[in-house]
Order: C-alpha cells, then structure tokens, then sequence
C-alpha cells in the first residue's frame, strides 16, 4: 500500500539523516526495531541493500544514495502538499507585499486599504510604490497593480478595471492659447509631459480615421508624477495627456476639458498581476478578490 511505501522511505530517509538507527527512532517516535522493520521491508521490496550496517555506523550504499535523493524530493512533496491543504483552510494571514504605480496606488490603492485591513486582520502590508517595472518574484512581490499592455507574459493576471487616457487642459489654458483642433496643432501648444517612462516625449493617439499617430513635441514641463503634471493642468501651465483614474474629479468639477473632443478613446486595463502556479495563497486571493469588488463601480470614465 501506498502509505506503507510512505513510511518505509520515511524511515529509510530518516535513518541516512540521523546516522543511525536509534537516533531515527527518536526522530520519528516509534522504536528501534520498528525502523528496521520498516527499512527491512523496503530492501527486501526493492530486492537491494540500501544501507551498510556496522557495529559503529550506519551509512547508505552506491544504490542507497541515489533512492534516499529520490525518496527525500517525494517526502517533501507530500509535506508540502499537506501543508497546502492546511494553508488554504486556514485565514489569509501573513506579510503580503504589493507593488504599484505611484499615482494609482496613492488616489485608489490607499483609500481601500483599511477596509481590507478591516476585514482581513491577519494580514500585514507592505505597499511599495514606484513608478518602474518591478521584477516581482526576484525582488521579492507577493503581486502587482499594472495599468496598460501587460509586458510579461508569464505572469498570472486578473482584470480589475478599465481606464482612458484624454488630452486635458484647464479653460483658462483654452482662452489664452487656443484650442487645437486635430492632433497636428499640439506642436504650437504648450505640453506637459511625464519624466518616468522611456518614451515620456512620445504621446500615441488615434486619429479620428483610426490612423495611430506619435507627437513628439518637446514638453514645456516635465515631471515624473502624474497628480503633479493635473495640476499643471489646471493651473493653466498646459495640455497633459493623464488616464481618467486621475482627470475624471477634476473634469468632473469643470477644472479641466478635453483638448480635442472628437478623437477616439485610448483605453487601458487595470491589472492585478501575480507569479505563476496552480496555488494562488489565500492572502493574494484574498486582496484581489478585494480589489475586483472595490473597482466593480468603476471604469473608463467613472472613478
């Protein structure tokens, strides 16, 4: 039977471990003559010596050694699968470690994080935000907030919410420059571009023909936080091209207006990313289980 085979190896294992029979025994917690029963039955099953006896020591043979590699990566594979029984059952609990983008994680991440506390004591967080990609299992991430493509295929990942990206400008900004009408008119405006990304210089639209277009107009500010680059807008400094999770209050409330009505939507997928595995822990199933009925109210224009 299988749980014999389980336990055979165990002793055998535990034997090579210990060095010996009488320490394995207190290690396992039957007595001597049950490990060499056990390890008995396992030779004689296997019809080969595993172990050399001598009056001193106990030590495994050639075949011995290459069975006790195996048979230790099987014994933690059922420990470990014990454990995750167990794990699962039990509360999310434990430190959960999240990364995400500065702007996101200040305006939507931070205003829900004491309701989840709230609901979820056991659990500790540690939210790191920054504005680059993050490696997540080497620098050490439990998950991450991505917006837009989704760069790393290898990654698990669950759709939270959608955001657009517009053109916007304060109506003082309006009155004093003008209004562009088609995109080629953003090279004699005054633009405010976001430092932190590569191509920070770049802004893709669409056209209305659905023609996709790059501006390379070189910014009048540049700065490497988007809450800063909204209120450059609204001070009147510019035309900031920021995603709806920031501009739609600010819109909202007629502080900003949409640069060039007329073009079509950009937009981008709030992601909750995480590493790759048939076992998601219950902490990170939790927060996202969170997060997707947090941002259920939530989309393109609604934030």
């Amino acid at each position: 039977m299988l749980m014999d085979r389980l336990t055979e190896m165990e002793a055998f294992a535990t034997v090579v471990d210990q060095g010996g029979f009488t320490d394995a025994a207190k290690k396992m917690g039957i007595s001597k003559s049950a490990v060499s029963k056990h390890v008995s039955s396992l030779e004689a099953r296997l019809g080969a010596r595993l172990l050399n006896r001598t009056t001193r020591r106990v030590s495994p043979t050639e075949i011995g050694l290459a069975y006790y590699d195996r048979a230790r990566r099987v014994l933690n594979d059922a420990g470990e699968a014990d454990a995750l029984v167990t794990s699962m059952q039990s509360a999310p609990s434990g430190l959960l470690r999240i990364s995400v983008a500065t702007d996101f994680g200040v305006n939507h991440l931070s205003p829900v994080l004491g309701e989840f506390l709230g609901e979820f004591p056991d659990i500790t967080v540690n939210m790191v935000l920054n504005n680059r990609y993050v490696e997540l299992i080497s620098e050490g991430f439990d998950m991450a907030v991505r917006i837009g493509e989704l760069e790393d295929s290898t990654l698990r990942a669950r759709k939270l919410t959608e955001t657009t990206k517009k053109m916007v400008a304060s109506p003082s900004y309006f009155q004093k420059f003008g209004r562009p009408m088609k995109i080629d008119d953003l090279n004699e405006h005054k633009l405010l571009h976001y430092s932190n990304q590569a191509n920070n210089a770049v802004w893709k639209l669409t056209a209305p023909s659905g023609e996709k277009r790059q501006v390379r107009t070189a910014g009048w500010l540049t700065v490497n936080d988007g809450q800063s680059l909204l209120n450059a807008a609204i001070s009147g400094l510019g035309i900031a091209y920021l995603p709806s999770f920031l501009y739609a209050d600010a819109m909202e409330q007629g502080l900003i207006e949409e640069a060039i009505p007329g073009l079509p939507e950009e937009t981008q997928g709030v992601y909750a990313v995480y590493p790759p595995g048939r076992f998601t822990q219950p902490k990170v199933r939790a927060f996202i289980d969170f997060l997707v009925n947090s941002f259920a109210d939530k989309g393109p224009e609604k934030w």
